[in-house]
């Protein structure tokens, strides 16, 4: 069906607030976002009909069963399939005049500043602690503005970080709302979460999107909203932007923002049970293997020369052999594989292994 951009937007040009110079700037706008599952997958199909020319989705993840009660732009025939390939191809049949693209990597320090460079804003759809902070510093190094939104359980939060001021200053970002990044904060599959909550926060993080691009409204600024859907209550906290531009780029240099759940994405580290196996069945390669467990009372069916708690585990306390290969071990690969990446960053050139899905994949 051909369509011209005056029917499919009319309803929104209509608005006085946006009419055709609005939509005009929503058009000629580059959104980046990070993240395609219950927040990300609805900002982007709504970002799209809204008019938004040019988007980027970003996710290394599968669409999965436990994912369908709030990610409701999947289907059960979508189950294993890349989300961001996926949503791509769903946004291209309701929004012929957004240009949409897909990356099906990680979000890392390493290519965070190439992934967010050519967008107008930044909108953080993720599920992660440490990608939220990645995002955050990298926006304010940049000065990219962040549209983030954020779940627990039945409170959700949404704020617009690093906005340029008339007086040529920047808005708060996340770090003034939350200096540091808090290591027991579970994530939704953890924690759980109502579908209601998600599409919320979705729909205001769009709500400040397209504010910020028409430049219309009041958005979220110096502020960060609490919703919570049980009780329909919310409130604004007050920020000031105190924590600035210079003090992120030294935390950037030592920070790693390590997430977890992106462990199987990096291949070039992982061996799998096979290979393991086959490696320990032959006498001559076993030998230059070097077996670490890195959580205790681990019940193996292998003999490993060390034991170190992932607590615990200091690289400059490990004496290092380079004619060995070291192989990381727990019980499902993500904290092995931490210590995987600790070695690495330390000892570059070390030969550094994680047993892919751990011990549970092994005895499998």
């Amino acid at each position: 069906m051909n369509v011209t951009k005056n029917q499919l937007f009319k309803r929104q040009i209509t608005l006085s607030e946006i009419g055709e110079v609005g939509q005009q700037k929503l058009q000629k706008a580059a959104v980046l976002v990070v993240g395609c599952g219950g927040l990300g997958s609805p900002i982007a199909v709504l970002l799209a009909s809204s008019g938004i020319g040019k988007i980027h989705l970003v996710d290394f993840d599968t669409v999965d069963v436990t994912n369908l009660h709030r990610q409701v732009f999947y289907t059960l025939d979508d189950v294993d399939q890349p989300k961001a390939a996926v949503l791509s191809e769903f946004i291209k049949k309701r929004a012929p005049f957004t240009e949409v693209s897909f990356t099906n990597k990680p979000i890392t320090k390493e290519n965070v500043f190439e992934q967010i460079s050519d967008f107008d804003i930044i909108v953080d759809g993720t599920d992660s602690l440490p990608t939220k902070y990645l995002l955050n510093d990298a926006c304010v190094i940049t000065n990219k503005p962040l549209v983030y939104g954020s779940l627990y359980k039945f409170d959700g939060y949404v704020a617009s970080f690093n906005v340029l001021q008339k007086d040529g200053s920047y808005s708060s970002n996340l770090r003034d709302a939350f200096p540091k990044m808090a290591t027991d904060i579970p994530n939704c599959e953890e924690a759980g979460t109502l579908n209601s909550i998600v599409s919320l926060i979705a729909t205001q993080q769009v709500n400040e999107v397209l504010k910020l691009i028409t430049e219309t409204g009041k958005p979220l600024i110096n502020e960060l909203l609490i919703y919570n859907s049980l009780q329909n209550t919310q409130f604004k906290m007050k920020l000031k932007p105190t924590v600035l531009k210079e003090q992120i780029a030294k935390l950037f240099k030592i920070q790693t923002y390590f997430d977890i759940a992106c462990a199987t994405q990096n291949s070039d580290w992982q061996i799998s049970s096979k290979e393991l196996k086959e490696q320990l069945s032959l006498q001559s390669q076993s030998r230059s293997l070097e077996l670490i467990a890195v959580l205790p009372n681990l019940k193996l069916p292998f003999t490993v020369h060390q034991t170190i708690p992932i607590q615990e585990f200091d690289v400059e306390k490990i004496e290092i052999d380079f004619d060995k290969t070291y192989i990381m071990v727990c019980q499902r690969g993500f904290n092995s594989f931490k210590a995987t990446k600790m070695l690495k960053e330390k000892y570059p050139t070390l030969n550094v292994l994680n047993l892919t899905g751990g011990i549970s994949s092994y005895n499998n």
